[in-house]
């Protein structure tokens, strides 16, 4: 029931989301714009893309380094499967597909593994907000068309958000700097809980806070942010072409503030981030760069498609390559958590 209850919230929220979007377009011009389109342009743009997941590979392999030693291909392909099954799976199916099949394959802690996840999100996080306040602190007269109150509250949240991510990076390192403490730690709670009881949880702590070890390395941990503007510029790349293409002119820098807006389209829970990857998209180009409904909707519309479509093929394929189906995967997704809990409890 609760499920049911789920799908139907993210099913109205979609339609919803998509409701706003087309509500003041005409798809006749839309497709006009989309077919003034530059042609080269785009496909650069999912050339570029497609680079992010060579980037976050690499990035990944250095952040699972101190848990244990990876093989770039299984980290691409697992990262790729990943982002492909949170297209088609409710909930961010792929975050915990990915770092299963991985650890799987590699022979490594699932726990461990699933908390290198949480670490790149934290960093992917302060590589964009680093990005938007450059853009904030370079961004020359007569870029944004916006009112200067849009543009007020958007730098307010940034700052907001930057001072969230300092203070998540420091709470993971002090985490991580003495996993043993932390499984200790955990292990008074055997006084409120069974024994049995008590001892899960302190096992799983301990175990996710190895995964954050790469933290007591700093030059990995530096080689793993380093990495993080790379392929957030990959991202930003992708973004200003399509948005070029579509004649939506603005410096490149301007990418990063329709990035760190799309992250929070991205953010609202529906499938493939339909609809509230176009709205973001369209309200940003709209407000901050005088783009007019139908450029915004084509370019929302191809640039989902850019981001989306071609890893979600990709993904398809190792899938078939590997044997596995969407019903195997959505099973994977579901009984993941609950064996790596298992692997938690496990010293060996």
């Amino acid at each position: 029931m609760r499920s049911r209850a789920r799908s139907i919230l993210i099913l109205a929220v979609t339609v919803g989301l998509l409701a706003y979007f087309f509500r003041d377009v005409d798809l006749a011009r839309v497709w006009a714009e989309t077919r003034r389109a530059n042609p080269w342009q785009l496909a650069l743009a999912v050339a570029v893309t497609l680079l992010t997941y060579v980037l976050r590979a690499w990035r990944w392999q250095s952040l699972l380094a101190p848990i244990g030693p990876t093989r770039f291909r299984t980290a691409f392909r697992t990262t790729v499967i990943g982002f492909a099954a949170s297209f088609f799976l409710p909930a961010r199916a792929g975050e915990v597909i990915r770092p299963y099949l991985l650890a799987r394959r590699e022979g490594l802690k699932p726990t461990a593994t699933f908390a290198t996840i949480i670490l790149e999100r934290l960093l992917d996080l302060a590589a964009v907000l680093l990005l938007f306040g450059l853009f904030v602190l370079t961004v020359p007269d007569g870029v944004i068309s916006g009112g200067p109150e849009k543009f007020a509250h958007v730098q307010f949240w940034g700052t907001v958000a930057a001072g969230a991510a300092v203070v998540g990076l420091t709470l993971l390192f002090a985490l991580a700097g003495h996993p043993e403490r932390v499984g200790r730690a955990a292990w008074r709670v055997e006084a409120v809980l069974p024994a049995r009881a008590a001892r899960f949880v302190a096992h799983l702590v301990e175990s996710f806070a190895q995964g954050l070890a790469v933290m007591r390395q700093p030059a990995r941990l530096v080689a793993a942010l380093a990495l993080s503007f790379p392929l957030w510029l990959s991202i930003a790349t992708g973004i200003w072409l399509t948005s070029q293409a579509f004649h939506i002119t603005f410096p490149y820098t301007g990418s990063f503030l329709v990035m760190t807006l799309l992250i929070v389209g991205v953010a609202v829970p529906t499938p493939g981030a339909i609809g509230g990857f176009h709205t973001a998209y369209k309200i940003t180009v709209e407000t901050f760069f005088a783009a007019s409904s139908d450029q915004a909707a084509g370019a929302a519309i191809v640039l989902h498609a850019i981001s989306f479509v071609p890893v979600t093929i990709l993904g398809v394929i190792f899938m078939a390559q590997d044997g596995l189906t969407f019903s195997g995967v959505q099973k994977t997704a579901e009984e993941a958590p609950a064996v790596s809990a298992e692997a938690g409890t496990n010293p060996e």
